[in-house]
């Protein structure tokens, strides 16, 4: 799922800046899901972070921020 596909069918969608690699779907309320891992996982590659630095900036920058009801949202899909 793109983020182009993603707006054709919500227009007010909100998006995380830099991770649509990690984007893995949407809500019925038109809330866009992020892989949490791939989110971190993309902070280590493309960001040159530690893993522990990538979950510290995870935890406080990205999962943290509340913008309003159409907040992304940030889902474990594995362990």
């Amino acid at each position: 799922m793109t983020r182009d596909e993603i707006l054709e069918l919500w227009d007010e969608a909100l998006f995380a800046d830099g991770f649509d690699d990690c984007i893995i779907g949407f809500t019925d309320e038109g809330v866009v899901a992020y892989d949490r891992v791939a989110v971190i996982e993309t902070l280590v590659s493309e960001h040159g972070m530690t893993m522990e630095d990538a979950e510290e900036y995870y935890c406080f920058n990205i999962a943290g921020a509340y913008v309003g009801s159409k907040t992304p949202i940030f889902i474990q899909c594995s362990l």
